[in-house]
C-alpha cells in the first residue's frame, strides 16, 4: 500500500485554499508593508524581490496593460500556465501578483526599487546558456531548446528574504537536477556555478564598477539535485517577468533570496567552491550558504520574525524556511549555530 508521508509545510487538502478564493480574498492591500530597508553594497540584494510600498495600481509608472503584452510577447507563452505539482503547497496565501512583480531588487538595472520599466529593454531572444567545466562535453542550449526538453510544472513555494520580509509564490519551470543530468557532470564535479548576463549598454546598472560583475552564485551538486531546488521560467501562470529573472532564474526556498540568482546565462561544473556576488562584496553579512535560521541574526537585524508582504503581518521565521524536512539532511554534522552555514 502507497502512503504518503506529507510534509511539514503541507495542508491537508480540505484546508488549502481554492485558487479562484486566494486570487480575490486580498485584492492588494494598500501600503503594503516594506521590511527592513537598508541602501549600499551590503544592503538591499539582487535576487530579492522587495515589498511595494505605494499602491500597486497608481503607483508611479505602472502599466498593467503593458506587463500583460509583455508576458504575451514572450516566445514560450503557450507553455503556460503549466501544471501545478500538488505535492507544494502552501500554510498562507499567495502574494499578490501586482506586488511581486512590479517592486523589484534588480541590481544590474539599478539600485532603485521600481526598476520593472528599466527591466523591460532586457533582450530575452535569442538567450543562449552554456554547460561547461567538470562535464563529458561542453555545450550551448538556446533557451527554447532547453525548454523543449523538460517538463515544466508549477510550484507554491515561500520565498525568504534575508532583509526579513516574506511572500508566497507560484512557480512555474523544472527541477534543477534536470539540468544536471543534461550537463553530465564529472563525478570531480562539486558544485554548479551560475553566471548572469552581462551587458551594461542594456543594463546601467553594471556600469557601477564598484560591484563585481556579472552576478555569481553557487550551489553544492547535492543542493542543485535536491528535489526542492528549482529553475524558475515563470511564475503566476504566465512567462517569468524580465524583472523577475526571465527567462531563467534559480529558486531555492529554504535559503535566503540572494541565493536566487537570475537571468542565468551560464552554469559551470567545478572542483572549487566558488565566491559568490554578494559574499565577495561583504563576506560577513553575505555568505556562500544563505540558509534560513530564526536563531542565526544578520549583523544588522534579527532573522526570528518576518514580515508577510502586503499583510501588515510578522510571523516566526522557521529553520530552513520550513523545508527542514527535505534539505536538513544536507548540512548533518555541520555547526547549526555557526554563521559561516547561515551566512
Amino acid at each position: 500500500m502507497l502512503i504518503k508521508r506529507r510534509r511539514g509545510w503541507e495542508l491537508p487538502e480540505s484546508a488549502a485554499t481554492p485558487e479562484s478564493i486566494y486570487h480575490e480574498r486580498r485584492r492588494f492591500l494598500r501600503g503594503a508593508a516594506a521590511g527592513s530597508v537598508l541602501l549600499g553594497a551590503g544592503g538591499l540584494l539582487a535576487a530579492c524581490d522587495e515589498p511595494a510600498q505605494a499602491d500597486g495600481v497608481a503607483r508611479e509608472g505602472l502599466d498593467a496593460v503593458q506587463l500583460a503584452q509583455a508576458a504575451s510577447d514572450d516566445p514560450s507563452a503557450h507553455l503556460y500556465p503549466a501544471p501545478r505539482n500538488e505535492a507544494f503547497v502552501l500554510d498562507r496565501d499567495l502574494t499578490e501578483e501586482q506586488l511581486a512583480i512590479t517592486y523589484n531588487n534588480f541590481y544590474e538595472f539599478g539600485s532603485s526599487k521600481n526598476i520593472w520599466q528599466r527591466a523591460q529593454d532586457l533582450p530575452i531572444r535569442p538567450w543562449t546558456i552554456s554547460l561547461t567545466g567538470e562535464v563529458e562535453q561542453p555545450q550551448e542550449l538556446d533557451i527554447d531548446d532547453l525548454l523543449s526538453k523538460v517538463e515544466l510544472e508549477e510550484r507554491l513555494y515561500r520565498h525568504r528574504c534575508v532583509e526579513a520580509w516574506a511572500m508566497a509564490v507560484p512557480w512555474a519551470g523544472f527541477p534543477m537536477r534536470r539540468l544536471v543530468e543534461l550537463a553530465k557532470p564529472l563525478s570531480s564535479a562539486k558544485y554548479v556555478k551560475m553566471v548572469t548576463f552581462m551587458d551594461p549598454d542594456v543594463a546601467s546598472g553594471q556600469r557601477s564598477s564598484w560591484y563585481p560583475w556579472p552576478y555569481v552564485e553557487g550551489l553544492t551538486i547535492e543542493e542543485a539535485t535536491n528535489e526542492l531546488t528549482f529553475m524558475g521560467t515563470g511564475l503566476y501562470g504566465k512567462p517569468m517577468p524580465k524583472q523577475n529573472g526571465s527567462p531563467l532564474r534559480l529558486v531555492v526556498p529554504w535559503k535566503y533570496g540572494f541565493k536566487s540568482i537570475k537571468s542565468i546565462v551560464a552554469f559551470e561544473f567545478t572542483r572549487e567552491r566558488p565566491v559568490s556576488f554578494w559574499e565577495e562584496i561583504q563576506a560577513n553579512e553575505y555568505g556562500f550558504w544563505a540558509n534560513v535560521n530564526p536563531t542565526v541574526p544578520h549583523p544588522r537585524w534579527s532573522q526570528e520574525t518576518e514580515e508577510l508582504l502586503g499583510v501588515r503581518e510578522r510571523v516566526p521565521t522557521l529553520l530552513y524556511n520550513g523545508y527542514g524536512e527535505w534539505v536538513a539532511e544536507l548540512y548533518q554534522g555541520k555547526d547549526q549555530t555557526s554563521r559561516t552555514l547561515w551566512m
